[in-house]
């Protein structure tokens, strides 16, 4: 059965979205909805990566729904909502296939840093043949747009590396509680870097986080430093990344960037970033000595494929 502090922590979140969805102001965008949880190590692929004002909707947007609203018969807004509803279950379905594979590979294969590089790998072929094919239109991005999202993929970089970090020094459930304390932080920086305060009963209704993160620590048997730390350092990244697309990419960059093209190249660009520090901090001497070890204890060759690819799959997915 769920523990008092978990149930605590989960009211508590619940009470965190209502009360920044009524105090938000009408022009913030993705600050706003950055302080929103998020409760997997993706990240969410990029449900705080801004497009450009993603929530709440721009007025000519809102003007443009009515119309095709007024237009369509009543059935239009029921097909509408059961597609959001299904899209919002794949999100939730890839997210626990993410977590399984992720885990059963870093039990595998102890070696977090080079799961990570290979996670944000396995996506580029996958989006590369979609722009080969003109299954999607490729991006247009001068290097003047290339130097502006170099800071946003480096906040999406350290979201990414937190997190496997995390996952891997601990139990998955403990870094999903460290995790949720994501809207604290996003709410920090927002005041901070921003100048962006909500209101009282916003920033009252994050102590209950803060308390509830505190106690599950407490009561957390699979405690380890090195996975609050580095899941702590998740949420940072998480929060600067948001940050930094809405102060550098308010006024759009290059042509045909949807959220899709958006979240492909930021994978790129973490990927190049992320390779130098993978083979930095685990050689491939290293990996190979894992790897033998891995089979030497009864581990297939294909069953560590398997997992390593399957965890990458679903974490770009």
């Amino acid at each position: 059965p769920m523990s008092s502090h978990r149930i605590m922590l989960a009211l508590s979140l619940v009470t965190v979205a209502g009360a920044l969805r009524v105090s938000a102001p009408l022009g913030t965008s993705s600050v706003a909805a950055s302080v929103a949880p998020t409760m997997s190590p993706r990240v969410a692929a990029l449900p705080i990566i801004p497009k450009a004002t993603a929530m709440p909707r721009i007025p000519k947007a809102v003007v443009m729904a009515e119309a095709v609203e007024a237009s369509e018969p009543e059935g239009g807004g029921m097909m509408e909502t059961l597609t959001t509803g299904s899209f919002f279950a794949l999100w939730y379905l890839f997210n626990i296939g993410y977590n399984i594979y992720n885990k059963k590979a870093l039990n595998a294969l102890p070696i977090p840093y080079t799961m990570a590089a290979l996670q944000l790998l396995v996506g580029i072929p996958y989006v590369a043949a979609l722009w080969a094919t003109g299954l999607r239109k490729a991006p247009i991005l001068s290097t003047a747009d290339v130097k502006k999202l170099i800071p946003v993929s480096l906040g999406h970089l350290g979201t990414h590396i937190g997190a496997v970090v995390s996952l891997g020094a601990g139990a998955v459930s403990f870094t999903h509680i460290i995790k949720a304390s994501e809207p604290v932080v996003s709410a920090a920086l927002s005041a901070l870097m921003l100048g962006k305060f909500y209101s009282p009963i916003t920033y009252l209704t994050l102590l209950p986080i803060v308390g509830g993160v505190a106690l599950a620590s407490l009561k957390e048997l699979s405690f380890t430093w090195v996975g609050f730390i580095a899941a702590m350092g998740s949420n940072l990244s998480s929060a600067l990344r948001a940050i930094l697309a809405k102060k550098t990419m308010g006024g759009g960059v290059g042509e045909n960037m949807t959220e899709a093209n958006l979240y492909a190249v930021l994978t790129i660009l973490a990927f190049i970033a992320m390779l130098p520090i993978s083979l930095a901090l685990e050689s491939p001497a290293a990996v190979m000595a894992c790897i033998n070890s891995a089979l030497a204890s009864g581990l297939t060759a294909k069953y560590l494929w398997t997992q390593s690819l399957l965890a990458g799959a679903f974490y770009y997915l």
